[in-house]
C-alpha cells in the first residue's frame, strides 16, 4: 500500500511551505535574546488560532458532506419519477393508437361546424345586403344635398361590406362568384364618381372657398384623408386588394389644385409681340400670383394637414408653370422691348419685393431652393436674341445719322461750332448717346447682358467708322471733280476730325467697368484710319494750292530772288488758320503733316528738275536761296506752334550743306553724315545732288557711291521718311551706234 504522502503530494508541499513560513517568522521575531521572554505568550496565541482554524474546517467539511448526502437523495427520487412518467407515456401512446379510428368521424362534424359558422355570418349580414340599393338611394340624396361627410360614411360602410364578401370569396378560391357580387354592388362605382366629381369641383374652387366658405373645402380634405388611410391599410395588408383601390385621391387633390392654379392664365392666346401686350400680361401674372399665394399662406394652410406642405406645393407649381410659360412666350418673334421685358421680369421683378419677395409672403415663400425660372442656357440665348434686335436698331439709327451727316457736308453753310469755336457736328453726341443708353439699359438686367451690348456697341461703332470713312472718300471724289462742291469742304473735314477725336475720347466711357478704360485695338485702328483719311484729304487740298508754286522750282527767276516762297507761306498760313478750328492734338498733327508735305514738295522740285550749277557763283547763289527759303518756312511753322525738332525742313539745310561744300574731295565724308541722318536717301538721290553741284568728277562720284554701298542704312523705329517718296527720273543714256564707241 502506498503511503499518505504519496497519495496526497499537495498536503506534503503545503506542510513544507507552512514550516518554512513559520521558521522565517520565528527567526524574524526571536533574532534578539531579550525577545525570548515573550515566547510563552506567542505559544498560547498560536495554539488558540490553530484551535479556531481546526473548528472552522470541521464545520465546513460537515456542511459539505450533508449537502452531498441531500443531493444524492434527490437524484434517487428524480430517477424514480422519470421512470414512472415513461411508463405513463407508453400507456398513453397505446391508448391513442387504439382510438385513431374513432377520430376520423369528427372530420365531418368539423366541416359541418365551419359551414354552420359561415351560414351564421351570412344570416347576420343578409339584412345589410338586402338594404344595399336602399342605401345607394340615400347616399345619392345626401350627395345631392352636399352632405358629403354623411354620404361618405355610408359609402364606406357599403364598400366595407362588399370588400369583406369579396375577400372571403378570394380566400376560398371562389373567383367565379366575385362577378355576381360586383354586379350586385355596381352602383358603388357611380356613387364614387359622383362624390369624386363634387370633391374635385370643391378643390378646383378652393382659393375662393377658403375665403368665402372654408367648411366645404375642409370637408373635402377630410374625406380625401379618410380614403388615403384606407388605401394605406389595404396596401400594408397586401392580402386582397378590392376593385378601385388604391384610389389615390390625395395625389388627385394635388393634380386638380395645380391644374386650377395653372389654368387659363398660363394658356392665354397669342399675345402682342411688340411689347405693350406682353407688359400687361406679365403685370397681370404678377398681381394674380402674389394675391393667390397670400390666400394660400393666410387661409388655405389652416384648412389642410401640415404634411400637405400646401404653401410649398403651390409655390413650386406657380414656379414651374411660369418657367414653362416663359419658354412658350420666347418661341414667339418678340421685338427687343418684349425680350427686355421678359428678361427683366424673370431675373429682377420675379425675385423682388413686388412679387415672390413680397413682405406678406416672406419668410414662408422661398423660391431660392427651386431651379432658376430661366436656365442659364435660356438666359444666354435670350440675351443674344436681344443683342441682335438692339444691333439691328443701332445699325438703322447709325445709318440714318450717317445719311444726315453726308447731306450736311453739301449744305451751303459752315458746320456748327462749339463754345470754343471748334468745328463740330451732332454726330458724336448722337452715336455715343445711343450706344450708352443701350448699355445702361442692359445693366438693369445682368452684367453678362451689359457686356454683350458693350461688345456689340464697339463692333458697330467700328463698322460705322468704316462706313463714315467710305462716305468721306465719296465726298472727296466729288470734290475732286468740282472743287466748288461742297462749298465748305475744308470746314467739314475739320469737323470730321473734331468728331473723330470726340468719339475717341468718349469710347472709354462706354465700358461697364470704370476701372477698365482701354480702347480695343481694332476700334482704335478704325479711329486712326478715319483721322488719317480726313488728314489726307486736307493735305491734298493744300497740295493742290501749293503745286502751281512748286512747279516754278527751281528756275532762274526763283534763283534770282522771287517771292515764290512768300506766296507759299501765304497759302500755308491760310490753311493754318483753318486748322486752328480743330482741337490741339489734331491741330499739331496737321501742322506736322503740312510741314512734311511742304518739305517733301520742295525737295521733290529740286531733285526732279535737276538744276545744274554752272559755276561757283551760281552754286553759292543756289545755297543762299535754299538758306533763305528754308529759314522763312521754318520760322513760319515755328510761329504757328510747330517745334523745330518736329520739322522736316532740316533736310533742306542739310542738303544745302552738301551743295555748298567747297572741296569735292570731302564729299564722301559729307554724304556719309547726310545718309546717316536721312537713311531713306538712295543712290539716285545722292547722284542727283552731285549733278546739281555741277563740279563733281566721275572719280569722286564713284568714291561717294562706293562709300554708300559699304555703309547700308536701316530705317530706325519711328523715323518719318522724307526722300523715299521722291522718285528721281532716270538719266537718259547717250545713244550709241552699233560697233562704235560712245561719245
Amino acid at each position: 500500500a502506498s503511503s499518505p504522502d504519496e497519495e496526497w503530494p499537495e498536503a506534503e508541499k503545503a506542510e513544507k511551505l507552512a514550516r518554512g513560513a513559520a521558521l522565517k517568522w520565528a527567526s524574524g521575531v526571536f533574532y534578539r535574546p531579550e525577545k525570548l521572554e515573550g515566547l510563552g505568550h506567542y505559544r498560547r496565541r498560536e495554539t488558540q488560532r490553530n484551535s479556531s482554524i481546526q473548528s472552522r474546517l470541521k464545520s465546513t467539511v460537515q456542511s459539505y458532506l450533508e449537502g452531498v448526502s441531500a443531493g444524492l437523495e434527490q437524484l434517487r427520487s428524480a430517477a424514480q419519477e422519470v421512470q414512472s412518467v415513461c411508463q405513463d407515456l407508453g400507456a398513453a401512446r397505446w391508448a391513442l393508437l387504439d382510438s385513431a379510428d374513432h377520430f376520423q368521424g369528427l372530420q365531418q362534424m368539423r366541416e359541418l361546424m365551419e359551414e354552420h359558422v359561415q351560414l351564421a355570418s351570412v344570416v347576420q349580414v343578409l339584412p345589410q345586403i338586402f338594404s344595399v340599393h336602399e342605401v345607394f338611394s340615400h347616399i345619392l340624396q345626401l350627395l345631392r344635398g352636399q352632405h358629403l361627410l354623411e354620404a361618405h360614411v355610408e359609402l364606406m360602410m357599403v364598400e366595407q361590406l362588399r370588400d369583406d364578401i369579396l375577400s372571403q370569396l378570394h380566400l376560398r378560391g371562389l373567383s367565379s362568384a366575385q362577378a355576381t357580387v360586383l354586379s350586385y354592388f355596381s352602383g358603388l362605382q357611380e356613387l364614387n364618381e359622383s362624390l369624386a366629381k363634387q370633391l374635385w369641383d370643391i378643390v378646383g374652387s378652393s382659393l375662393r372657398l377658403v375665403r368665402e366658405d372654408p367648411v366645404l373645402f375642409v370637408t373635402a380634405v377630410r374625406i380625401i384623408e379618410r380614403e388615403e388611410k384606407i388605401d394605406d391599410t389595404l396596401l400594408l395588408e397586401a392580402t386582397f386588394l378590392p376593385p378601385g383601390r388604391p384610389k389615390g385621391w390625395r395625389q388627385k387633390f394635388y393634380q386638380v389644385l395645380q391644374d386650377t392654379m395653372t389654368g387659363a392664365r398660363f394658356h392665354a392666346p397669342r399675345m402682342d409681340a411688340e411689347g405693350p401686350g406682353l407688359a400687361r400680361h406679365l403685370a397681370a401674372l404678377q398681381k394674380d400670383i402674389v394675391s393667390e399665394l397670400r390666400v394660400v399662406k393666410d387661409l388655405m394652410v389652416q384648412c389642410v394637414p401640415a404634411h400637405y406642405n400646401i404653401l410649398s406645393v403651390c409655390t413650386a407649381t406657380y414656379h414651374q408653370a411660369l418657367s414653362s410659360h416663359l419658354q412658350e412666350i420666347l418661341r414667339e418673334d418678340l421685338d427687343k422691348q418684349g425680350l427686355f421685358l421678359l428678361l427683366e421680369w424673370a431675373l429682377r421683378v420675379y425675385h423682388s419685393p413686388e412679387m415672390m419677395g413680397h413682405p406678406d409672403l416672406l419668410p414662408e415663400v422661398d423660391v431660392s431652393a427651386l431651379d432658376p425660372l430661366m436656365s442659364s442656357e435660356l438666359v444666354d440665348q435670350t440675351e443674344r436674341r436681344y443683342v441682335m434686335k438692339v444691333k439691328a436698331s443701332v445699325v438703322e439709327w447709325m445709318q440714318r445719322t450717317l445719311d444726315v451727316e453726308f447731306k450736311e457736308w453739301f449744305k451751303e453753310e459752315e458746320p456748327e461750332t462749339d463754345h470754343e469755336g471748334f468745328f463740330q457736328s451732332a454726330l458724336p453726341a448722337i452715336v455715343m448717346q445711343m450706344l450708352n443708353e443701350n448699355i445702361q439699359v442692359a445693366s438693369l438686367i445682368t452684367d453678362s447682358l451689359q457686356q454683350k451690348i458693350y461688345n456689340m456697341a464697339l463692333e458697330e461703332l467700328e463698322a460705322f467708322l468704316g462706313r463714315l470713312r467710305e462716305a468721306l472718300v465719296q465726298c472727296g471724289k466729288e470734290h475732286q471733280q468740282d472743287r466748288a462742291v461742297p462749298k465748305y469742304y475744308i470746314p467739314h473735314l475739320l469737323a470730321v476730325l473734331n468728331n473723330n477725336l470726340a468719339l475717341s475720347n468718349s469710347v472709354s466711357s462706354l465700358h461697364p467697368d470704370t476701372a477698365c478704360r482701354e480702347v480695343p485695338a481694332s476700334l482704335q485702328a478704325a479711329l486712326d484710319r478715319m483721322q488719317k483719311k480726313a488728314t489726307q484729304l486736307l493735305l491734298e487740298e493744300l497740295l493742290l494750292d501749293l503745286q502751281p508754286l512748286c512747279l516754278q522750282l527751281p528756275s532762274r527767276k526763283w534763283l534770282s530772288g522771287s517771292q515764290l516762297v512768300g506766296s507759299m507761306c501765304e497759302v500755308i498760313d491760310k490753311y493754318a488758320k483753318d486748322f486752328s478750328r480743330v482741337r490741339k492734338p489734331v491741330f499739331t498733327l496737321l501742322l506736322a503733316e503740312s510741314e512734311l508735305l511742304v518739305a517733301n514738295q520742295y525737295l521733290r522740285a529740286l531733285l526732279q528738275r535737276r538744276m545744274v550749277c554752272k559755276s561757283r557763283e551760281e552754286r553759292g547763289q543756289l545755297c543762299q536761296r535754299l538758306l533763305q527759303d528754308a529759314t522763312q518756312l521754318r520760322e513760319l511753322f515755328c510761329s504757328l506752334g510747330l517745334d523745330r525738332s518736329q520739322q522736316s525742313l532740316e533736310a533742306v539745310f542739310a542738303l544745302r550743306e552738301l551743295i555748298s561744300l567747297k572741296d569735292p574731295a570731302l564729299l564722301s565724308l559729307e554724304v556719309l553724315g547726310f545718309i546717316t541722318k536721312y537713311p531713306d536717301v538712295s543712290d539716285e538721290h545722292v547722284s542727283t545732288l552731285l549733278d546739281i553741284r555741277g563740279d563733281v568728277s566721275r572719280e569722286v562720284r564713284h568714291v561717294v557711291l562706293e562709300m554708300m554701298a559699304q555703309h547700308p542704312q536701316l530705317l530706325p523705329e519711328g523715323y518719318r521718311p522724307i526722300f523715299s517718296t521722291i522718285l528721281v527720273p532716270v538719266q537718259e543714256l547717250p545713244f550709241c551706234l552699233r560697233k562704235g564707241k560712245c561719245a
